[in-house]
Protein backbone atom coordinates (compact mmCIF):
# COMPACT_ATOMS: atom_id res chain seq x y z
CA UNK A 1 0.00 0.00 0.00
CA UNK A 2 3.04 2.35 0.35
CA UNK A 3 2.97 3.69 -3.22
CA UNK A 4 -0.24 3.96 -6.02
CA UNK A 5 0.22 2.95 -9.12
CA UNK A 6 -1.42 4.44 -11.86
CA UNK A 7 -5.06 4.70 -10.90
CA UNK A 8 -8.26 6.07 -13.06
CA UNK A 9 -8.38 9.16 -10.97
CA UNK A 10 -4.41 9.77 -12.01
CA UNK A 11 -5.34 9.36 -15.67
CA UNK A 12 -8.42 11.52 -15.27
CA UNK A 13 -6.39 14.52 -13.25
CA UNK A 14 -3.49 14.15 -16.49
CA UNK A 15 -6.56 14.24 -19.14
CA UNK A 16 -7.83 17.06 -17.36
CA UNK A 17 -4.73 18.69 -16.98
CA UNK A 18 -4.37 18.32 -21.02
CA UNK A 19 -8.38 19.75 -21.51
CA UNK A 20 -7.71 22.42 -19.14
CA UNK A 21 -4.69 24.23 -20.53
CA UNK A 22 -5.53 23.09 -24.36
CA UNK A 23 -3.30 25.12 -26.80
CA UNK A 24 -1.18 26.84 -24.17
CA UNK A 25 1.08 23.41 -24.09
CA UNK A 26 0.73 23.23 -28.04
CA UNK A 27 4.59 23.86 -27.99
CA UNK A 28 5.04 20.65 -26.48
CA UNK A 29 4.48 18.97 -30.26
CA UNK A 30 7.39 17.36 -31.52
CA UNK A 31 9.78 18.15 -28.92
CA UNK A 32 11.85 16.61 -25.91
CA UNK A 33 11.39 16.53 -22.52
CA UNK A 34 14.11 15.49 -19.79
CA UNK A 35 12.58 14.62 -16.63
CA UNK A 36 14.64 14.07 -13.28
CA UNK A 37 12.84 12.44 -10.26
CA UNK A 38 10.77 10.45 -12.82
CA UNK A 39 9.46 7.90 -10.32
CA UNK A 40 8.72 10.49 -7.76
CA UNK A 41 5.44 11.86 -6.92
CA UNK A 42 5.61 15.17 -8.67
CA UNK A 43 7.21 13.99 -11.66
CA UNK A 44 5.30 10.95 -12.22
CA UNK A 45 2.78 13.14 -12.90
CA UNK A 46 4.74 15.04 -15.36
CA UNK A 47 5.04 11.80 -17.17
CA UNK A 48 1.35 10.96 -17.06
CA UNK A 49 0.43 14.79 -18.37
CA UNK A 50 2.31 13.93 -21.28
CA UNK A 51 1.19 10.68 -22.26
CA UNK A 52 -2.21 12.57 -22.00
CA UNK A 53 -0.99 15.08 -24.51
CA UNK A 54 0.02 12.05 -26.78
CA UNK A 55 -2.56 10.53 -26.78
CA UNK A 56 -4.52 13.89 -28.50
CA UNK A 57 -1.10 14.71 -30.68
CA UNK A 58 -0.21 10.96 -31.96
CA UNK A 59 1.24 12.52 -34.84
CA UNK A 60 3.30 14.63 -32.78
CA UNK A 61 4.10 13.61 -29.47
CA UNK A 62 6.13 14.73 -26.98
CA UNK A 63 9.63 12.50 -26.51
CA UNK A 64 10.35 12.08 -22.70
CA UNK A 65 13.08 11.20 -21.33
CA UNK A 66 12.91 10.31 -17.73
CA UNK A 67 15.83 9.94 -15.04
CA UNK A 68 15.90 8.65 -11.46
CA UNK A 69 18.13 6.87 -9.69
CA UNK A 70 14.93 4.97 -7.11
CA UNK A 71 17.04 5.56 -3.87
CA UNK A 72 13.07 7.57 -3.17
CA UNK A 73 11.03 7.11 -6.17
CA UNK A 74 9.11 3.82 -6.60
CA UNK A 75 9.31 2.55 -10.23
CA UNK A 76 5.86 0.73 -9.96
CA UNK A 77 4.46 3.98 -10.48
CA UNK A 78 5.26 4.86 -14.02
CA UNK A 79 5.35 1.01 -15.11
CA UNK A 80 2.51 1.88 -17.30
CA UNK A 81 4.63 3.38 -19.34
CA UNK A 82 7.15 1.29 -19.35
CA UNK A 83 6.63 -0.01 -23.09
CA UNK A 84 5.78 3.51 -24.56
CA UNK A 85 7.82 4.11 -27.20
CA UNK A 86 7.57 8.18 -26.56
CA UNK A 87 9.38 7.00 -23.38
CA UNK A 88 12.75 6.57 -22.81
CA UNK A 89 13.23 5.05 -18.90
CA UNK A 90 17.33 6.06 -17.42
CA UNK A 91 18.45 4.81 -14.28
CA UNK A 92 20.97 7.35 -12.96
CA UNK A 93 22.51 9.27 -10.63
CA UNK A 94 21.91 12.88 -11.88
CA UNK A 95 24.61 14.54 -9.63
CA UNK A 96 26.50 12.75 -12.00
CA UNK A 97 27.83 14.02 -15.60
CA UNK A 98 24.73 12.73 -17.97
CA UNK A 99 24.23 13.42 -21.96
CA UNK A 100 21.19 12.95 -23.38
CA UNK A 101 20.37 10.65 -26.60
CA UNK A 102 18.95 13.93 -28.23
CA UNK A 103 18.24 17.51 -28.16
CA UNK A 104 16.57 18.82 -25.04
CA UNK A 105 13.68 21.39 -25.48
CA UNK A 106 12.20 21.09 -22.04
CA UNK A 107 14.00 20.34 -18.82
CA UNK A 108 12.09 19.45 -15.52
CA UNK A 109 14.48 18.97 -12.54
CA UNK A 110 12.17 17.53 -9.65
CA UNK A 111 15.31 15.07 -8.82
CA UNK A 112 15.43 14.99 -4.86
CA UNK A 113 14.52 13.84 -1.45
CA UNK A 114 11.33 15.73 -0.20
CA UNK A 115 10.09 14.13 3.30
CA UNK A 116 12.04 15.12 6.54
CA UNK A 117 12.29 11.14 7.03
CA UNK A 118 13.98 10.35 4.43
CA UNK A 119 16.41 13.72 3.95
CA UNK A 120 17.52 13.35 7.64
CA UNK A 121 18.53 9.59 6.99
CA UNK A 122 20.10 10.87 3.70
CA UNK A 123 21.49 14.25 4.56
CA UNK A 124 24.70 13.99 1.79
CA UNK A 125 22.49 12.69 -0.85
CA UNK A 126 20.08 14.95 -0.33
CA UNK A 127 22.79 18.15 -0.94
CA UNK A 128 23.94 15.88 -3.56
CA UNK A 129 21.15 16.21 -5.72
CA UNK A 130 19.60 19.31 -4.73
CA UNK A 131 23.41 21.45 -5.79
CA UNK A 132 25.71 18.81 -7.89
CA UNK A 133 22.21 17.46 -9.60
CA UNK A 134 21.04 20.84 -10.19
CA UNK A 135 23.98 22.10 -11.60
CA UNK A 136 24.32 19.04 -14.25
CA UNK A 137 20.63 20.11 -15.05
CA UNK A 138 21.88 23.81 -15.46
CA UNK A 139 24.78 23.02 -18.00
CA UNK A 140 22.37 20.73 -20.17
CA UNK A 141 20.24 23.55 -20.01
CA UNK A 142 22.43 26.13 -21.81
CA UNK A 143 22.21 24.50 -24.85
CA UNK A 144 20.52 26.59 -27.48
CA UNK A 145 18.08 23.94 -27.99
CA UNK A 146 16.92 24.09 -24.50
CA UNK A 147 13.09 26.70 -24.78
CA UNK A 148 12.68 26.06 -20.79
CA UNK A 149 13.83 24.63 -17.74
CA UNK A 150 12.06 24.22 -14.76
CA UNK A 151 13.20 23.89 -11.15
CA UNK A 152 11.23 22.14 -8.13
CA UNK A 153 12.48 24.32 -4.88
CA UNK A 154 10.41 24.32 -2.15
CA UNK A 155 8.29 26.34 -0.01
CA UNK A 156 10.82 25.75 2.72
CA UNK A 157 12.98 28.27 1.44
CA UNK A 158 10.93 30.88 3.41
CA UNK A 159 11.53 28.50 6.81
CA UNK A 160 9.21 29.80 9.89
CA UNK A 161 8.01 32.95 8.27
CA UNK A 162 7.46 35.97 10.61
CA UNK A 163 3.48 35.89 10.89
CA UNK A 164 3.46 39.70 9.26
CA UNK A 165 4.56 37.39 5.94
CA UNK A 166 1.85 35.24 5.73
CA UNK A 167 0.57 34.51 2.88
CA UNK A 168 3.84 34.76 2.27
CA UNK A 169 5.11 36.18 -1.57
CA UNK A 170 7.87 35.57 -3.63
CA UNK A 171 10.20 38.39 -2.07
CA UNK A 172 10.52 37.42 1.60
CA UNK A 173 13.99 36.64 2.70
CA UNK A 174 13.19 33.38 4.82
CA UNK A 175 13.37 32.62 7.98
CA UNK A 176 15.60 29.44 7.83
CA UNK A 177 18.15 27.71 9.99
CA UNK A 178 21.28 26.56 8.69
CA UNK A 179 22.41 24.15 11.35
CA UNK A 180 18.96 22.27 12.32
CA UNK A 181 17.56 18.87 11.57
CA UNK A 182 16.30 20.73 8.38
CA UNK A 183 18.97 22.31 7.11
CA UNK A 184 20.41 19.75 4.77
CA UNK A 185 17.41 19.94 2.69
CA UNK A 186 16.34 23.88 3.26
CA UNK A 187 19.99 25.44 2.55
CA UNK A 188 20.72 23.02 -0.66
CA UNK A 189 17.35 24.33 -1.79
CA UNK A 190 18.20 27.64 -1.14
CA UNK A 191 21.38 27.24 -2.35
CA UNK A 192 20.17 25.99 -5.43
CA UNK A 193 17.88 28.96 -6.02
CA UNK A 194 20.88 30.89 -6.03
CA UNK A 195 22.39 28.51 -8.75
CA UNK A 196 19.69 29.19 -11.16
CA UNK A 197 19.70 32.93 -10.69
CA UNK A 198 23.67 32.86 -11.38
CA UNK A 199 23.15 30.58 -14.28
CA UNK A 200 20.53 32.65 -15.68
CA UNK A 201 22.60 35.71 -14.89
CA UNK A 202 26.02 34.69 -16.47
CA UNK A 203 24.43 32.40 -19.69
CA UNK A 204 20.89 33.34 -20.05
CA UNK A 205 19.99 30.37 -19.45
CA UNK A 206 15.91 30.06 -19.55
CA UNK A 207 15.59 28.75 -15.89
CA UNK A 208 12.24 29.21 -14.01
CA UNK A 209 11.96 28.66 -10.28
CA UNK A 210 9.08 26.88 -8.24
CA UNK A 211 8.01 26.85 -4.63
CA UNK A 212 6.02 24.18 -4.42
CA UNK A 213 3.63 24.49 -1.19
CA UNK A 214 2.59 20.59 0.62
CA UNK A 215 1.49 19.01 -2.70
CA UNK A 216 -0.37 15.83 -1.61
CA UNK A 217 -2.62 13.51 -4.03
CA UNK A 218 -2.79 9.95 -5.45
CA UNK A 219 0.56 8.39 -5.97
CA UNK A 220 2.61 9.84 -2.92
CA UNK A 221 4.14 7.35 -1.08
CA UNK A 222 2.03 6.10 1.90
CA UNK A 223 5.11 5.48 4.55
CA UNK A 224 6.45 8.95 3.17
CA UNK A 225 5.51 9.81 7.15
CA UNK A 226 4.35 13.59 6.40
CA UNK A 227 1.36 14.34 8.33
CA UNK A 228 -1.55 13.59 5.25
CA UNK A 229 -0.01 10.64 3.84
CA UNK A 230 -0.01 9.07 7.51
CA UNK A 231 -3.67 10.11 7.62
CA UNK A 232 -5.21 8.71 4.81
CA UNK A 233 -3.08 5.12 5.60
CA UNK A 234 -4.46 5.12 8.40
CA UNK A 235 -8.17 5.94 7.46
CA UNK A 236 -7.60 2.92 4.65
CA UNK A 237 -6.75 0.86 7.95
CA UNK A 238 -9.15 2.05 9.57
CA UNK A 239 -7.18 3.18 12.28
CA UNK A 240 -7.51 6.20 14.63
CA UNK A 241 -5.87 9.32 13.18
CA UNK A 242 -3.20 10.25 14.91
CA UNK A 243 -1.67 13.88 15.63
CA UNK A 244 1.63 14.15 16.50
CA UNK A 245 1.55 17.42 17.25
CA UNK A 246 -1.18 19.52 18.99
CA UNK A 247 -2.12 20.56 15.67
CA UNK A 248 -2.15 24.24 15.99
CA UNK A 249 0.42 24.82 13.15
CA UNK A 250 -1.54 25.36 9.66
CA UNK A 251 -0.76 24.58 6.33
CA UNK A 252 -1.99 24.87 2.45
CA UNK A 253 -1.90 21.75 0.67
CA UNK A 254 -1.93 21.79 -2.76
CA UNK A 255 -3.95 18.83 -4.70
CA UNK A 256 -1.22 17.63 -7.24
CA UNK A 257 -3.57 18.55 -10.37
CA UNK A 258 -3.77 22.10 -9.27
CA UNK A 259 0.10 21.94 -8.56
CA UNK A 260 0.80 20.68 -12.01
CA UNK A 261 -0.87 23.25 -14.12
CA UNK A 262 0.44 26.14 -12.04
CA UNK A 263 4.05 24.64 -12.28
CA UNK A 264 3.14 24.27 -16.48
CA UNK A 265 2.36 28.11 -16.53
CA UNK A 266 5.23 28.90 -14.82
CA UNK A 267 7.49 26.75 -17.34
CA UNK A 268 5.71 28.06 -20.42
CA UNK A 269 5.09 31.13 -19.73
CA UNK A 270 7.51 32.37 -17.00
CA UNK A 271 10.56 35.29 -16.39
CA UNK A 272 13.06 33.24 -16.76
CA UNK A 273 15.71 33.75 -13.32
CA UNK A 274 12.62 33.82 -11.09
CA UNK A 275 10.43 32.20 -8.79
CA UNK A 276 7.23 31.57 -8.25
CA UNK A 277 5.01 30.46 -5.69
CA UNK A 278 2.79 27.39 -6.57
CA UNK A 279 -0.03 26.01 -4.47
CA UNK A 280 -3.34 26.49 -2.64
CA UNK A 281 -3.88 29.51 0.10
CA UNK A 282 -6.64 27.56 1.57
CA UNK A 283 -4.82 27.72 5.11
CA UNK A 284 -5.66 25.00 7.73
CA UNK A 285 -4.63 23.86 11.07
CA UNK A 286 -3.56 20.43 10.81
CA UNK A 287 -6.08 19.14 13.37
CA UNK A 288 -8.68 20.59 10.92
CA UNK A 289 -6.61 18.14 8.37
CA UNK A 290 -6.84 15.12 10.58
CA UNK A 291 -10.51 15.35 10.98
CA UNK A 292 -11.01 15.59 7.69
CA UNK A 293 -9.56 12.50 7.01
CA UNK A 294 -11.40 10.73 9.87
CA UNK A 295 -14.79 11.80 8.08
CA UNK A 296 -13.40 9.68 4.90
CA UNK A 297 -14.72 6.80 6.88
CA UNK A 298 -18.33 6.23 8.16
CA UNK A 299 -18.89 6.91 11.11
CA UNK A 300 -15.78 9.40 11.59
CA UNK A 301 -12.64 7.44 13.32
CA UNK A 302 -11.29 9.09 16.11
CA UNK A 303 -8.19 11.85 16.10
CA UNK A 304 -5.91 10.90 18.62
CA UNK A 305 -2.78 12.76 20.23
CA UNK A 306 0.62 11.20 20.72
CA UNK A 307 4.75 12.10 21.12
CA UNK A 308 7.04 11.18 18.16
CA UNK A 309 9.51 8.98 18.75
CA UNK A 310 11.92 11.24 16.99
CA UNK A 311 12.97 14.13 19.40
CA UNK A 312 13.31 15.93 16.30
CA UNK A 313 10.36 15.19 14.49
CA UNK A 314 8.95 19.57 15.26
CA UNK A 315 12.35 21.21 15.44
CA UNK A 316 12.13 23.75 13.42
CA UNK A 317 8.95 22.84 11.98
CA UNK A 318 7.08 25.83 10.66
CA UNK A 319 3.71 27.29 12.25
CA UNK A 320 2.33 29.18 9.67
CA UNK A 321 2.38 28.31 5.68
CA UNK A 322 0.54 30.15 3.21
CA UNK A 323 1.34 30.85 -0.34
CA UNK A 324 0.67 34.81 -1.33
CA UNK A 325 -0.11 33.97 -5.24
CA UNK A 326 -0.54 37.24 -6.79
CA UNK A 327 2.49 36.64 -9.12
CA UNK A 328 1.38 33.43 -10.55
CA UNK A 329 -2.18 34.21 -10.68
CA UNK A 330 -1.20 37.92 -13.18
CA UNK A 331 1.03 35.68 -15.28
CA UNK A 332 -1.54 32.45 -15.36
CA UNK A 333 -5.41 34.57 -15.13
CA UNK A 334 -6.76 31.40 -16.36
CA UNK A 335 -5.33 29.06 -13.16
CA UNK A 336 -6.70 28.92 -9.99
CA UNK A 337 -6.33 26.22 -7.02
CA UNK A 338 -9.92 24.30 -7.84
CA UNK A 339 -9.37 21.43 -5.12
CA UNK A 340 -10.34 21.94 -1.68
CA UNK A 341 -8.62 20.10 0.96
CA UNK A 342 -12.09 18.02 1.76
CA UNK A 343 -12.37 17.41 -2.35
CA UNK A 344 -8.62 16.33 -2.41
CA UNK A 345 -8.47 13.81 0.53
CA UNK A 346 -11.60 11.98 -1.00
CA UNK A 347 -9.81 11.58 -4.36
CA UNK A 348 -6.83 10.23 -3.04
CA UNK A 349 -8.70 7.80 -0.85
CA UNK A 350 -10.84 6.27 -3.55
CA UNK A 351 -7.43 6.40 -5.43
CA UNK A 352 -5.79 4.04 -3.27
CA UNK A 353 -8.85 2.43 -2.05
CA UNK A 354 -10.00 1.03 -5.56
Amino acid sequence: MSMAKCTNIITADADYIVEKMGDALAPLANSTMLVTGSSGFLCSYYLDMVAAFNRRHPNRPCRVIAIDNDLIGHSERVRHLADDPNFLFVEHDISKPYEPLWPVHWLIHGGGIASPTYYRRFPLETIDVNVDGLRQMLRLARQPETRSMLYLSTSEVYGDPDPAWVPTPETYRGNVSCTGPRACYDESKRLGETLCVTYHQLYATPVKIIRPFNVYGPGISLDDHRVIPDFVAAALQKQPITLLSDGRATRSFCYVRDFIMGSLWVMLRGRDGEPYNVGNDEEVSILDVARLAAALRSPPLAVTHATSEDAHYLTDNPQRRCPDLAKLLALAPAWHPEIRVREGLARMFSSYAG
